[in-house]
Parts: structure tokens; sequence; C-alpha cells
């Protein structure tokens, strides 16, 4: 017999925080009473985003966790204040100790580990000597310093698994016109080296090479345990790293620690850097192989399945879904905006892990799911979840036009669908934690580009309240948008200036402060 639940009720704002204060709630649901209330607290149209913040640079802005970076991560403010305050500036650096790609990792709340300093928020900064650097992500101070390699040029930072593991990417090698000439074959393509984080440990370096992998390499990249490697003839594959680490190493490494591969020298050390300790001989077991235009390929949903388009003239603009099973399409698998814009429409797996897909076009977002069983011999099926759209004027204009010679001339088409005189949508925000979509979307008001944002309930797509940005929207520059719970974080290029716009929360009498933290 099914046990009695009791119905589920609506509780205030007044109520949740009296149950905060007297303690009944273990830590999980305390959180999430906290978030429903700052949600609650949003959505009123009582409280409205101010703008409290701007800043200009000369250089690129990047935001990440309340925090944002100016003068190439040497200047750190926090945004949870109610204006940014700054936390840190780091001293200027010399163009070859210049700081090259960075990752902010949070510390792990799962365990503890046995320095103090191992657990910290950290910064890693890869420099353009082939420095790695852990810094404190709240005072800039160095926590952790590995030297990569005096021979490879290293310059990317990547998430293999979030907050777990990163890997750090050479250049790609090149032959030169002088190697051609001379019929030198340049075999060896790049280099990976992979860390696990928290503690900092080197799990080891991997050379791709032309030998193992076949010519025409153009780019590897490493997530969620697969290698994927994307070659010029238009085409992806897959790998399981696990498997390459368990047939491949020839030594196990560990930081400040001799290694025979290096002579008796101590791994992640000045002049002896990291030696290569996965050392692949034989083209490992490909688990997927797909052709597929520039864009590439994405893995997810539920069951498994993958987005690409074919490397096709006539298939440019669909985007097609199908099993990673069986490469079975799903029904419903071809999705096309048939949108004539200048710029592409955007599909990509949901983050907020669901196994939806959000399709983006200059008019319309389809959020899609997929329906089928994981071990069904029937294809899936692609459906609507919801759908947003914007609010055109549906007022057309002629399509034929008379020249002063008389000439008649016919247009093509009435209008772009993108037209930055008509409503137009531009990117979506997901807020993990209030579970809302942030929507920006551009128009024109007498020819000056504005535009605003609409907050939707991520599970329905019902609108729950519109933003107004006070700044002008430029179509013709960058953009980016960042909403995190009470902030909202606007950066945009301007030719070679960028500029970066922070609206917090208020109400009519006080400063609403991230108080849920």
């Amino acid at each position: 017999m099914a046990l009695y639940q009791r119905k589920r009720r609506s509780v205030n704002c007044t109520e949740l925080l009296n149950r905060r204060s007297t303690g009944i709630t273990d830590v999980g649901s305390l959180n999430r009473h906290n978030l429903k209330v700052l949600r609650n607290i949003l959505l009123r149209e009582t409280r409205h985003f101010k703008k409290v913040w701007s800043r200009t640079s000369k250089s690129t802005i990047m935001y990440e966790n309340c925090k944002l970076y100016f003068e190439n991560y040497l200047k750190c403010y926090s945004c949870i204040p109610p204006e940014p305050q700054i936390l840190y500036k780091l001293s200027k650096r010399s163009k070859q100790e210049k700081f090259e790609d960075a990752l902010l990792c949070q510390s792990p709340l799962d365990r503890t580990l046995a320095s103090s300093s191992d657990s910290r928020p950290s910064l890693l900064v890869l420099t353009a000597n082939n420095w790695l650097y852990r810094l404190s992500a709240e005072t800039g101070e160095e926590l952790q310093r590995v030297y990569l390699s005096s021979h490879l040029k290293f310059r990317y930072l990547g998430w293999e698994v979030a907050q777990d593991t990163f890997y750090v990417k050479s250049v790609q090698n090149k032959e030169t016109p002088l190697q051609r000439q001379a019929g030198i074959t340049e075999n060896t393509v790049m280099h990976l080296a992979i860390f696990h984080i928290f503690p900092l440990q080197i799990v080891g370096m991997v050379e791709i090479n032309k030998k193992v992998f076949g010519n025409g390499v153009t780019n590897v990249v490493l997530s969620q345990g697969i290698l994927a490697v994307s070659y010029s003839n238009k085409s992806v594959k897959l790998f399981s790293f696990e498997h390459i680490v368990n047939r491949f190493m020839t030594e196990k490494l560990s930081l400040g620690h001799k290694s025979s591969l290096l002579g008796g020298k101590t791994v992640g050390e000045a002049q002896s850097g990291i030696p290569v300790n996965i050392q692949i001989t034989d083209c490992p077991p490909v688990l997927f192989e797909v052709s597929c235009s520039n864009d590439g390929v994405q893995i997810g949903g539920y069951p498994w399945h993958y987005i690409y388009t074919p490397p096709h003239k006539n298939h440019r603009g669909t985007h097609h879904i199908s099993s990673l099973k069986d490469s079975t399409m799903a029904t419903n698998g071809i999705q096309n905006m048939n949108c004539v814009s200048l710029e592409s429409d955007g599909i990509f797996f949901h983050p907020d892990d669901s196994g939806r897909i959000i399709h983006i076009g200059p008019t319309t977002i389809n959020v899609l799911k997929i329906l089928g069983e994981l071990n069904s011999s029937l294809p899936s099926k692609v459906v609507v979840d919801f759908c947003m759209k914007t609010l055109r004027n549906n007022h057309l204009t002629s399509q034929v036009t008379v020249t002063s010679s008389g000439r008649t001339v016919k247009k093509r088409f009435h209008q772009l669908d993108d037209d930055p005189e008509q409503e137009t949508f531009r990117m979506v925000e997901f807020e993990d934690e209030l579970d809302l979509l942030a929507v920006v979307v551009s128009n024109s008001d007498e020819g000056e580009g504005r535009a605003h944002i609409r907050l939707h309930d991520n599970q329905s797509g019902h609108l729950e309240r519109t933003i107004n940005l006070l700044e002008p929207w430029d179509e013709t520059y960058r953009h980016e948008l960042f909403f995190d719970q009470d902030t909202i974080v606007h950066i945009e290029q301007q030719n070679s200036n960028f500029c970066c716009h922070v609206y917090k929360l208020r109400d009519d009498k006080m400063s609403l402060l991230c108080w849920v933290q």
C-alpha cells in the first residue's frame, strides 16, 4: 500500500524565513528555501534591477562566479556587494610572464583536504613562458606553481570534468615552408598536460601524433573522459581517455618528485618541466565517428543522442539529432529554423542536465525534448517542450520598387529575420539556482538599438518579468550577458574598447544584498 503523502502547499517568504531562523531545516533544504525566497523576491514587480556600476577597459573583461577580471586577470572585482568592490590588483607582468589563459575553480564541499591551502578557491593561470600558477581567488596570492616545458608552447586551459580535472593544451605544431622544402615531416601535432585539482596533481602528458591519429588533425578536446579529435576532412573521432591512460602510461608522475623520464630531475620544476609519460604507440579503438560541418558534434540527452550538421551544402542551416547507440535519426530529428538572417541559428543541449535541447533563432526559441526508451528498437522522437516568440510588426513592405528611370526591381525577400529594426532574440542565459532562463531581446527605438531581458520559467517557458537594459545595444559589436542570482552583468566590445555594466536587484527603500549565500 502506498504511503500517505501530505498535499503540498505554497509557503510564503515570511514562513520560510521563520523556518530558517529556528534551524529546523537541513543544509540542503535550507539552501533550496533561500533560493526560493530570492526567486519570489526577484520576480516581484516592486523590485527592479538598477544599473549600479560601469567601467571601460582597453583589454578583454571577463566574468566568472560573481567576479570581474580586468587588465588580463591582474585586477579582480567582487560583484557580491551592492556595488562591485576591488578584491586585489596584481603587479604588471612582462611580455614573457603574460597570462595566456585562466580557469576559476571552487573548493570541494564533499571532502576535507590535508592542507587548507589545497581547499581554497583558486584561479589557475597559464603564462606565456609555460608556468602554471594557482592563485587565491580572493587575494591573488600565489599558492602553487608548476613549470610545464622548456621546448613546447602551451596556450590554452580547459575543463575535462567540471571542477575536478583540467588540461593544458599546446599550440598546434605546423610544418614550416623550409621543412616542406627539405622534405622533413613533422609528425607531432600538439601536446596535452592533464591535471587533477584539489589538490593539484599531475595525471600525465600526452603527445598527439600523426602516425597514431592520422593526417589532417586540426584540434583535440578532452571532455567527460573522451578525447575528441577533429580532422580537416570535416570528421570527428572519439576515443576513451581512460583506455589511453591504462594502456599507454609508462610512469606515474608526482609534482615535486623525481622522475626517471627526466633523468632523475624533479617533475614540475624550472627547466625540467613535465615529461611525456603517456606514449601512444598505436591508434586506440574509435568509440564513435561522424562527418560534420565546422560546428562539430554535441553529445547529450536521455537516452544519449548527438547533434550535428552534415558537411554538405544542401544540409547547411539544418541540425540533425541522432541516437548515439546506433546513429538512427530521431523522428522529427532534422531541425531547421528556415530563417534568412546574417547570424545563423544556434542549438545546444540544455545546461540544466535535463536532456532537453535549446534551439535559438532570431524570432523563435524552441526548447525540445527527446522521447525514447533506452533499450527500445523504435527510434526516439523529438518534440517541442515549449516555444518562445518575439513580438513582430507584421506589416510587410512592398516587394516591388520602381526606380526613377521607370525600371521595376523586385526584392527577393521582405526583411532579414534578424533585422535590428525588429524584435530579435540575441542570446539565452540559464540561471541554474533560480531555475530561470534569461533571454536577451534587441529592438530599435527611434533608430537607436535597445535591449531588454525576458525572464522565463525554465520548466514551463512562462514569461515571469521583463528587465530593460539602459545602455544602447549596437548589434555590430560583440556582447556577453551573465545573470547570477541578484546580479546582471553586460559586457560589450566597442571597437577597441570593452565596457562592463553591472545591475543589482533593488527595492524602493533599500538595496537587496545577496544574503542567501
